[in-house]
């Protein structure tokens, strides 16, 4: 994978990324939820410059992928925890969150690999100071809930 320095907005827009094509594909719902939310604007890039990042994570993704394995999906644990730990600004971690959760509910359909992204950021960042994060408490206590019945089957 790609290194890019800390807090930057291009390791911000990766994990967004990640969100965006975790469940495989990206729809006409998560496009217009990229435009309507302006999150390349969010993040300090040009939207030219957010689509270059999507598309170089999926070839950085697809690459490191031996040649039976699929070509999208969810990153090994600890390629996922290094490009996580890039991000270590509290109000970039909010910002972040927000938009992973907007991009994977926009099809009004969280798939498992979703829920999973999802849990492992929450995990990994703990509980942000952020307005929209408590009013969407369910929506926090559905990765954990998710992990423990995936961990105990």
């Amino acid at each position: 994978m790609r290194t890019y320095p800390r807090n930057s907005p291009q390791a911000a827009a990766r994990i967004v990324a990640l969100a965006l094509t975790a469940d495989g594909h990206v729809c006409s719902s998560e496009e217009r939820a990229l435009d309507k939310l302006d999150i390349a604007g969010q993040l300090g890039l040009a939207p030219a410059q957010f689509a270059q990042i999507v598309q170089a994570m999926c070839e950085d993704h697809s690459g490191a992928q031996t040649s039976l394995a699929p070509t999208v999906g969810p990153l090994d644990e600890p390629m996922l925890t290094e490009l996580i730990a890039e991000i270590d600004d509290p109000k970039l971690r909010a910002k972040v969150i927000r938009l992973c959760i907007a991009v994977t509910i926009a099809d009004n359909h969280l798939a498992d690999d979703e829920i999973a992204l999802l849990a492992a950021i929450l995990n990994a960042w703990g509980p942000q100071p952020n307005p929209l994060l408590s009013r969407h408490g369910a929506l926090l206590r559905a990765p954990r809930a998710y992990e423990r019945t995936a961990a105990s089957t």
